[in-house]
């Protein structure tokens, strides 16, 4: 290998491994989506704050994707507490908030409307949707509304059309949806709000729309496969970064083409 040529490939070395003196905090983060999104933000160089239930999945989580640049802070995504110390530790520990990943989520229930306990409709809303206004509040007061930022609500495809089984889910999402517009409106100029509506991917939360299916729920896509959690991670990465400096109260949808076969039976 000659000298000319061993330059570019230590240059994107560098790269890799370089603070971009960034913060993120990604809700839900100690696997599935929020790991991705996680995993993506580090590997660029941002330092992020994750959050979670489970103590032991969140200290896995740190483990891997690094403790030199990973915190975890464990709690329900609804405790306004929770919401607020989550805030505090990544302040203390970083010194700043620039990203905000509304990634945290739950679909306890499987059926019609018609049956649906409204307990559980609450519950679904609480976390999905409260949380994520509750945790922009937190960081547009600590951070984003003197420093600017950008914050991403993980929405779903459920939440753009009829979804018949999750409809409470499709409902929260929906509401994820007319909140990004909501937060970009009142949040610009200094703080983007977008979202990403993903369709089904390969994670243990979506886990019972494609088990021992696989194959051929991935047929029904155009591009002929589920979608991974990197592939949203990517997306979010995209959106948390200056090449998107320009966009605001936008949901995009990362579907691997499933939208284009509406109406085609």
């Amino acid at each position: 290998m000659t000298e000319e040529t061993a330059e570019p490939a230590e240059a994107a070395e560098a790269v890799r491994v370089m603070d971009s003196g960034k913060v993120a905090l990604v809700t839900g983060g100690s696997r599935g989506i929020g790991y991705g999104v996680a995993e993506a933000l580090v590997a660029r160089g941002d330092r992020v704050c994750i959050t979670g239930r489970g103590e032991d999945a969140l200290k896995d989580a740190v483990e891997r994707l690094g403790a030199d640049r990973v915190i975890a802070v464990a709690g329900k995504a609804h405790d306004e507490a929770h919401q607020q110390v989550a805030v505090e530790r990544a302040m203390e520990a970083f010194g700043r908030v620039d990203f905000l990943i509304n990634n945290a989520g739950t679909n306890p229930v499987f059926g019609p409307l018609a049956e649906l306990d409204l307990n559980v409709a609450r519950k679904v809303f609480e976390t999905n949707v409260i949380s994520a206004l509750g945790f922009a509040q937190q960081t547009w007061k600590a951070w984003q509304k003197e420093n600017g930022g950008a914050i991403v609500n993980i929405a779903s495809v459920a939440g753009l059309s009829a979804s018949p089984f999750i409809a409470a889910y499709g409902m929260s999402k929906a509401a994820m949806v007319n909140l990004t517009l909501q937060l970009a409106h009142e949040f610009a100029p200094g703080v983007r709000v977008n979202a990403i509506a993903p369709a089904v991917i390969k994670t243990k939360f979506a886990q019972a729309l494609y088990e021992g299916r696989e194959a051929e729920a991935a047929a029904a896509y155009p591009l002929g496969r589920l979608g991974v959690p990197e592939d949203i991670g990517g997306a979010a990465a995209f959106l948390t970064s200056d090449q998107s400096d320009w966009i605001t109260g936008q949901t995009l949808v990362v579907d691997g083409g499933i939208f284009l076969n509406a109406g085609v039976h």
